[in-house]
Formats: structure tokens, sequence, C-alpha cells
């Protein structure tokens, strides 16, 4: 088929698309600004138009649009005039996942962690809504066989479409409330109609939402406080690794440092043990080399080390932060500094009291402006709320080789040169802190 996807720089339908690509469909897109993405899409044959543009709607059979897409897209309404079938992105998944044995990975949190993990694990065709460092890209296509490992994302309700054989759940904390009018029930909901659709599951057990199920759903339950042992963390050829004990299957190491790593690789080994064997499971789990934005270290030499971070939710950014203080000891650093880009307004005052508990143990919290991704500015008093660090609030930080300077109002206010430096956020401060913005 000719298929045409609008919202195309965007990791969750770049995954999609790239993957149609592979199995032979022809494939376009639009997106309403060039990025690395996109750039990287044209690299495969993707043809990519910029801006949004009725006239990239030609003779395609089929237009998959993202969430944030509009009713009034320009391409939308394009491709209704011509008669071309238009799907959202979460209306598509059971054409595109359809005939798969599709390993799906829902969570708020700590999802495309788990999913990466599972592909160093298993074979089979993989989308994931992060890069991983093992093969460098969210995409892995293999015509070998039929599985499909998936990262699921209930923030558009798209994990109900994705036809999973197993279904794995690491929490089901609110998260997107936005989509789901903030109907809790809803949200607690689409988590359970999720799950039953599968025929194997494993579970979080001690997630408060889920916990709840364990005498209705029949599944793989997982008690980390208990089943995950002996958790420790080294450094293997200095890279950060996490060495756990699972229930009575052996000893584990995993790349990342973090009790939350040890869960997620937990969850994706005994999702794996449904049809591999535990030794292959141990050996392949080394192929893990962690996920692009994810504690990534963008730079590093003996006085310093710069680190990326997708951390953008209270939970995720708490947990990665205790990750850092232990790599922060065993390299030596007693100097942890911690810049926040605050992502989207409403995550951002859902969660402010949160937030003020995330980066205890920094010596110094800076925080650039918030990253709207469209939401209209809302009034935070940062200064007043997170008063309890040592915070400096900046608008932009820039990068020159190992080096971070921190800008307000057009001036250069601080360098970064020594100890741990940690970037978390989901916008653009990914750029900024590796020099590339």
């Amino acid at each position: 088929m000719k298929i045409h996807f609008i919202g195309i720089g965007g990791i969750g339908i770049s995954g999609l698309a790239q993957y149609m690509k592979f199995r032979g469909h022809e494939v376009s897109g639009s997106d309403i600004a060039d990025s690395f993405i996109t750039k990287k899409l044209r690299k495969l044959g993707i043809k990519v138009t910029v801006p949004h543009s009725s006239d990239a709607i030609i003779d395609q059979e089929l237009v998959v649009h993202s969430a944030i897409i509009r009713p009034d897209n320009p391409e939308v309404l394009a491709a209704k005039t011509k008669g071309i079938e238009v799907l959202a992105r979460r209306e598509a998944l059971p054409f595109i996942l359809g005939d798969r044995k599709v390993y799906s990975v829902a969570g708020a949190h700590g999802k495309s962690t788990t999913t990466a993990i599972l592909t160093s694990i298993m074979q089979g065709s993989a989308i994931i809504g992060a890069e991983s460092k093992a093969f460098g890209s969210n995409v892995r296509y293999d015509e070998t066989t039929d599985t499909m490992l998936f990262e699921a994302d209930e923030s558009d309700g798209s994990f109900l479409n994705s036809n999973p054989h197993c279904a794995i759940v690491i929490n089901a904390e609110p998260e997107h409330m936005e989509y789901y009018d903030y109907n809790y029930e809803l949200f607690y909901d689409s988590y359970k109609s999720f799950i039953n659709s599968a025929p194997c599951r494993v579970l979080n057990a001690e997630d408060p939402f889920l916990s709840k199920l364990k005498d209705e759903i029949d599944a793989q339950w997982l008690y980390p406080s208990t089943e995950i042992k002996d958790i420790e963390f080294i450094l293997i050829n200095n890279e950060p690794h996490t060495r756990f004990t699972l229930r009575d299957l052996g000893s584990f190491d995993v790349w990342g440092f973090g009790n939350h790593i040890a869960l997620d690789a937990s969850l994706a080994i005994l999702a794996a043990n449904e049809s591999m064997d535990i030794e292959d499971i141990r050996t392949n789990l080394l192929g893990f080399k962690g996920i692009k934005k994810r504690f990534d270290i963008v730079g590093a030499q003996d006085d310093r080390v710069i680190i990326d971070d997708y951390g953008h939710h209270p939970t995720e950014i708490k947990a990665t932060f205790e990750s850092v203080k232990e790599y922060a000891s065993l390299k030596g650093f007693d100097n942890i500094t911690a810049i926040w880009q605050p992502h989207k307004y409403s995550r951002t005052i859902d969660n402010l009291d949160e937030f003020i508990k995330c980066f205890d143990g920094a010596k110094e919290l800076i925080i650039l402006p918030v990253w709207a991704a469209g939401e209209s500015v809302r009034e935070i008093d940062f200064v007043e709320k997170f008063k309890r660090y040592n915070l400096t609030m900046a608008d932009k930080i820039t990068r020159a080789n190992n080096t971070i300077t921190v800008v307000k109002d057009d001036i250069d206010i601080e360098v970064l040169d020594k100890g741990l430096i940690i970037g978390f956020g989901a916008g653009d401060i990914t750029y900024q802190i590796r020099g590339t913005a």
C-alpha cells in the first residue's frame, strides 16, 4: 500500500512508518519541522515533507496521523476530500500489528527500557518509543519470525489496540489524564481491558492498582520486594550495571543502575521465559546497552560526567536520581548538578508536590522554562516552590566539549565543568545538553 504518516517526526509515528516501510509498503510522511528523526527517515528512503501541506496528499491509499494532529490539518482535509481513509494512530494499530505475535509493554514509566531489554533477549521485530543503543534505532525488523516486541502507549488509549499475545505491565500510575478527562475509573478500566485482551500476562504485583486484580486475573505476578534479591550496582568496563537475583532463576547483570532497572529486566525475563531457556535469556541480556536519553552518558572524563535523561514524570525522575547518586559515589564524585526542563504545564502542576521531592541530594538544581508541548502558558512560582534547593532559574544551557554553560537573559551566568551533571526532560533539553541545539 501507499501509506502517509502525519506527524512522522514523532518517535511513535516514526516507528510505525519505518516498520511498514520494512514490510514493503510505500511510505511517506510529514511534520511541522525537520528534526533528527525526519532526516534519518529520508536516509531510509521515506519521502518526508515539511511543513504540513495538502500538496503532500497525492494518491496514497491510507493516511495515519498522531494523536496531536487536529481535524483541520490540511493533509487530513485533503485526504478526506480525495476519499482516502484517515486513521488516528490507535485506529491504525490493528492493521499494522494484527497478524503479529505481540509482546506489548505498558506502564506510565519504564516501558521503553523494558521493551528494549526484551528486544535484547528475544528475536523478533520491535517498535520502541526510544532508540536502542544495541541497534541504533527505535525499530528492528526481523522477517524470520512473527514475534513483535512493542512499546504500548496509554497516552491516547492506543495500547488497547495493540493485539497483545503477552501483556507486560510495569505500573499503572495515572498519567496523561487529560486524554481520560481526569476520569480515574476510565483510566484504570482501560488498563484492565488491555490486560484481559492478552492470553499471556506478566504483571507487577506490588503496583497499587494492579495488586487489586490478583484475585480475578490469572497472570505471572512478580513480587519485586521478595522475588528480586541481592541487588548491587557495579561497573563493568566502566559502564553502570545492576546485578540481581530473580526468584530461583539465578543471578543476572543488566546495563543501568537502579532497583527500577532490576524490575524492568525481571518482567522482561519472565515474559521471555514463556518460550526461551533461562540460560539463553541470561546471556542475551548482556546485549542490552541502554537506550538513548535514558541515563545516557553523553560526556565523560576523569573529573566530570554528563548524563541526558528523558525523565519527565516525578516517579521516574526520583528513581533515576537515586541511581545517579549511586553512580556518583562509585565514580568518586560528591558534586551532583541537576538540570530540569519541566514538560507540559498540566503535568508539572498536577504533580508539583512530587516534583519538589525529586532532586534531594543535588548540590544545585537548575530549572529551565517549561517545554509547553502545545499547551497554553500557566503561572508556576518555581522560585518559591523549590526554595529548599540551591536553585538557579535559567533560560537555556549550551555545551562546548564537556563543559556546560548556563544562560540567563543572554548572559552566561555559570559554567559547569566538575562532578556529575544530569539533565532531565522530554523537550529540547536533550539537544541542549548534547550540544546539538
